[in-house]
Parts: structure tokens; C-alpha cells; sequence
């Protein structure tokens, strides 16, 4: 059943069970905290490691909390921790964006520096316990940022389902909106059957509404053709 997607509709979050936040809030939550505990360890290591007195390219490193590390890979490390508690401080859709390309880069450096180990252009004083905590912080963030937003069905209500306001900026549905609470139930009512047909849970009723609505495109269309049914015993005939 083709028509046109009702951007407005898809930006209205469904209502969450009293007592229970948003998905929406829960993902930005996950997320965020996630974000920071690995910013808080990321930052304590390079600031431990300044304090250290580390040389900026040695190759050798020095502990610091079970790891390797020299000058270069403190500051690498307070930089990376700076980039993700602002995001953390940003929209869901940043945090998520900044969470997955930090993992990625981490999974990048995994494998790079296992190949420089022990030889002189091993920049960033990597030891092999490092090189298994980039790959588990990596994975981490990935999932994290990943985290209700790369999926084939989103919820309605998560962050990442809704259109951005820029994609919708050239786009004029003012005149296609409800216009009274008879046309804002309507819009309720469709959206509800629709649902349901797709679900497989339909009424009788549901189901000729949503079957004479296939093929209109026009918001408008769709409305006055399921409010026609409301306006006598049997409805306009379904086309075949």
C-alpha cells in the first residue's frame, strides 16, 4: 500500500507506561553514561600520565593503571575523553554519531599497533594489554552508540526514528493538517488501523477503512476517505 509518510505523525512519540521514561530517554541515558565512564577512565589515565613525567615518543612506556603509555598517548587519551563528554553533553544523535566513530578508530588502532609491537615505530607504546583494551573499548562504544538506533524496526519513540527538523525544512504540510478534534481523532484512528492491519490484529471495520485508503497519497485524501465511512451505515465501496 503506497502513500506518502506522515512526517508529523512519525515525530509524535507514543506515550510510555506510567512510571517508566520514554525509550527515547533511555537510550540518551545508556548512551550518555556510557560516554562518560569511558571519558572519566580515558582522562584520569592521560592526566596520571602527565603527571608521570612520560617521555612524548617513547617507545617503552611506562604503567599507568595496568597499561602502557608515553607522552603522545596521554594526551591522544585526554583529547579522545574531552571529544566524548561533549558529546555527552550534546542530542542523542551526536553522542551516538561521536560513540561510534571513536570505536571504530579504536578497533583501527587495535589492529595497527599489534602489528608495530616491540619495533621502533611503535609510536604510541603499545603493549599487548593495550592492545585488548582498544579492542574492548572499541566494541563498547559501538554498541553503545549503536544502541536503538541501527536497527531495521525503531520504535517510534526512540531518538533516532524521527526525522531531523532540516529534512523537513522544504516540506509544507500546514495545509494538510487537522483542522478540528474530528479530523485529530481521525488521524488517530488511521494511524491505530494501520497499525493493527500490519500486526494482524484488525477489526472487520479496520481493515475495509485501511483497504479503501490504498492508493490515495494526499493526507487530505486519506482523511476524508476514512471520515466517509463515519458519515453513513456502509461506507463508500472499496475499489477491487
Amino acid at each position: 500500500m503506497a502513500r506518502r509518510p506522515h512526517l508529523r505523525n512519525r515525530t509524535t512519540p507514543r506515550s510510555a507506561p506510567a512510571g517508566e521514561p520514554h525509550l527515547g530517554a533511555r537510550v540518551f541515558i545508556v548512551q550518555r553514561a556510557g560516554a562518560v565512564l569511558v571519558a572519566v577512565f580515558l582522562l584520569v589515565f592521560g592526566i596520571l600520565g602527565f603527571a608521570g613525567g612520560l617521555d612524548y615518543f617513547s617507545t617503552d612506556g611506562q604503567r599507568i593503571l595496568g597499561l602502557s603509555s608515553n607522552g603522545l598517548l596521554s594526551t591522544i587519551s585526554v583529547i579522545v575523553a574531552l571529544v566524548l563528554l561533549a558529546a555527552a553533553a550534546r542530542s542523542p544523535r551526536v553522542v551516538s554519531t561521536v560513540m561510534i566513530v571513536i570505536g571504530l578508530l579504536f578497533l583501527a588502532s587495535a589492529l595497527v599497533n599489534l602489528a608495530v609491537l616491540r619495533t621502533s615505530v611503535n609510536l604510541l607504546a603499545f603493549e599487548f594489554e593495550n592492545v585488548v583494551f582498544s579492542v574492548v573499548v572499541g566494541l563498547l562504544l559501538l554498541t553503545l552508540g549503536a544502541y536503538g538506533r541501527i536497527s531495521g524496526h525503531l520504535p517510534p519513540d526512540s531518538p533516532y526514528a524521527r526525522p531531523r527538523t532540516e529534512d523537513d525544512e522544504d516540506v509544507d504540510l500546514t495545509s494538510e493538517m487537522p483542522s478540528g478534534p474530528a479530523e485529530v481523532a481521525a488521524e488517530q484512528a488511521m494511524r491505530d488501523a494501520e497499525v493493527a492491519v500490519v500486526q494482524h490484529v484488525a477489526t472487520d471495520d479496520q481493515r475495509r477503512r485501511v483497504a479503501a485508503m490504498a492508493g490515495l497519497h494526499s493526507r487530505v485524501e486519506r482523511r476524508r476517505r476514512w471520515m466517509s465511512f463515519d458519515k453513513g451505515p456502509r461506507g463508500p465501496a472499496v475499489r477491487r
